[in-house]
């Protein structure tokens, strides 16, 4: 997809649920959050281990089935062994995209979210499609 198409889907996206996101304002989440909510859209980090505290203002959620808000978008800063069980939680949340950061590529993944009419993006950055 180029990056024209990955504009166009991040053009029609309002709500995005970040899985893996951190309050450590070092890490590449953290500041994927940080823009994406600077340049206007709503984002649920998404983290057990931080579940119930704060990043950047929001909540966090222990997964992505406890946001009781609609999502347009999961955004996964997971390694490639969590991204099939989130795709999951993602169709039954009836997510519209699913998308895997850089480096993140999983096959079943995009073949099942694909299969459940889901629009997949893996191994790109919204950040820097929206930066350009």
């Amino acid at each position: 997809m180029n990056e024209k198409n990955l504009k166009l889907i991040l053009g029609d996206v309002k709500t995005i649920a970040l899985v893996g996101a951190s309050s450590n304002a070092n890490r590449d989440s953290f500041k994927v959050m940080k823009f994406l909510k600077d340049f206007g859209y709503e984002v649920f980090p998404v983290n057990p281990n931080l579940a119930n505290t704060k990043i950047l203002g929001q909540k966090c959620y222990p997964n992505l089935l406890s946001i009781e808000k609609s999502i347009d978008m999961v955004d996964i800063f997971r390694a490639e062994e969590f991204i099939f069980e989130i795709t999951k939680d993602a169709v039954n949340l009836k997510a519209k995209i699913l998308w895997t950061q850089l480096g993140l590529f999983c096959d079943k993944s995009k073949f099942f979210a694909q299969k459940e009419g889901l629009i997949v993006v893996m191994d790109q950055c919204p950040k820097k499609i929206l930066e350009n």
